[in-house]
């Protein structure tokens, strides 16, 4: 890996752009396909069989709910039975959702109602200029007859604002605390109610649906998505930092932006996806990106890693790869060869509070991908786990993985590798790059761990094979 920290610029200024661009899991999925489709992928549905759309050589992906995306090649030596090299991540972050009834105010104010989705750090939404973004359904033309129309929307002007109380309102107490009720706190200011009712109101004749809403936030959709109010459907609606993500530090080492945790993950997997795809001439097995939502919420939902996605994705592509059949001896030798690289950003050790990480397992940030350990299986790396990343490392001459061991006086997190692994019997390993700040509105990485990430994606859709088979039974 080069020294010179410019060498790792244009691939980190690349990520900004998609961060930037990607304020929910709806842009995330969008913008990673908008990358796939000039490296000629193929989109599929799992609406209709896959059995005779895939070949040997072939590039693909389909997505479940938009939120979710799976990707993936087959090998040209592929052969029914063989593996799938599976990389895991998650398209979703904690932030601020709208609720189904929109409307809010209070003391001369127009706010919006708001949900704290996932365990974010709440008090790192304050003062902040928010935008909205997600997915909204808008009824078709009287031509188009009952058609729903998907469309994303993204307002990048900052229309919303949760603000501090001040300082010379708060007791000595509430200042040291900075306690958030998240009820009564987190609801953002959208503007004032002299100026907005006047005139918005009577444009909200519809169903029951739309009469709970926010009329100024559906003016905002509909003048954004240049329809008619009345043509608004429904919505799945979230705040995000309009700030655009950027490099800072002193060399411009670090990159600072909203849902690095876990965006991170699913740029650089679709990148080396996307690399590795340019040659799938020696490749025996599917190579595949695992993109799941709600995995700040469990997982536990028909697009989080705890739902069929991943054994169905195996199952399916497998029988669509030996005309339509599998037999569970088939199926079984799949699953024994196959892996899974379950990637989720990781705590890099904090300069300020050092002591919250155990001595010998402190991962720093522009030092290498971090290999995540837990004994009581919130992680699912192991000894042979762990060994293949390591030499996947030595033998593609990589940043040697860092290693990270939460405390024993401290509880540890977990993510989508114990899930996928205890739902499907694949192996896995529990990996992610270094970062602070994780769950904040804004977080903070170093730009060379984004190369080590893409470098060591790229080793394992080209090592993991030949590794995997010296080690035997």
């Amino acid at each position: 890996m080069p020294d010179d920290i410019g060498a790792y610029i244009p691939f980190a200024e690349k990520a900004c752009q998609f961060f930037t661009a990607s304020p929910d899991p709806f842009h995330a999925v969008e913008n990673l396909i908008s990358k796939l489709i000039p490296a000629n992928f193929t989109k599929v549905s799992l609406r209709e069989p896959l059995t005779g759309q895939l070949s040997p050589g072939g590039k693909y992906y389909y997505t479940v709910n938009r939120t979710a995306l799976v990707a993936f090649t087959v090998g040209e030596k592929y052969k029914p039975g063989n593996g799938f090299k599976i990389i895991g991540g998650h398209t979703d972050n904690p932030n601020l959702r709208v609720k189904p009834r929109s409307k809010r105010s209070a003391s001369g104010c127009i706010q919006l109602a708001v949900e704290c989705y996932g365990g974010g750090l709440w008090h790192t939404w304050f003062d902040r200029d928010l935008g909205v973004s997600g997915r909204v359904l808008v009824r078709g033309s009287k031509e188009e007859g009952d058609k729903i129309h998907q469309r994303t929307v993204k307002i990048v002007k900052p229309v919303a604002r949760v603000s501090t109380l001040c300082i010379h309102l708060q007791t000595a107490d509430e200042r040291a605390a900075f306690k958030v009720n998240k009820e009564d706190h987190l609801s953002p200011i959208l503007g004032t109610q002299s100026l907005l009712e006047n005139g918005v109101e009577e444009q909200l004749a519809g169903d029951a649906w739309t009469k709970e809403q926010e009329p100024a936030l559906m003016e905002l959709i509909a003048k954004e998505l240049n329809v008619d109010v009345k043509d608004i459907a429904d919505f799945e609606l979230n705040l995000f930092d309009v700030q655009p993500a950027a490099l800072g530090g002193v060399k411009d080492e670090f990159l600072y932006s909203g849902r690095l945790d876990n965006h991170a993950t699913c740029f650089t997997a679709n990148e080396a996806l996307i690399a590795h795809a340019q040659d799938l001439s020696e490749d025996e097995d599917i190579s595949l990106i695992a993109l799941f939502d709600h995995e700040e919420v469990g997982s536990r939902s028909a697009v989080g890693a705890g739902s069929p996605i991943m054994a169905e994705a195996v199952r399916t592509i497998s029988a669509a790869l030996n005309g339509g059949n599998i037999s569970p001896d088939l199926y079984s030798s799949s699953i024994a060869k196959s892996f899974v690289f379950s990637v989720d950003q990781a705590h890099a050790i904090h300069p300020n509070y050092s002591s919250k990480h155990e001595k010998n397992h402190g991962p720093l940030m522009n030092n290498g991908v971090v290999m995540k350990v837990n004994q009581n299986q919130r992680y699912t790396t192991n000894c042979i786990t762990g060994f293949i990343v390591r030499e996947i490392c030595r033998r593609a001459n990589l940043v040697p993985m860092q290693e990270f061991v939460v405390r024993n006086d401290c509880p540890c997190g977990s993510t989508i590798g114990p899930i996928i692994s205890a739902n499907t019997g694949i192996r896995a390993v529990d990996a992610g790059m270094p970062q602070l700040s994780m769950h904040s509105c804004r977080e903070v990485m170093g730009i060379k761990d984004l190369t080590n990430g893409l470098e060591l994606f790229k080793a394992f859709f080209k090592l993991f094979r030949d590794i995997d088979d010296a080690l035997g039974e």
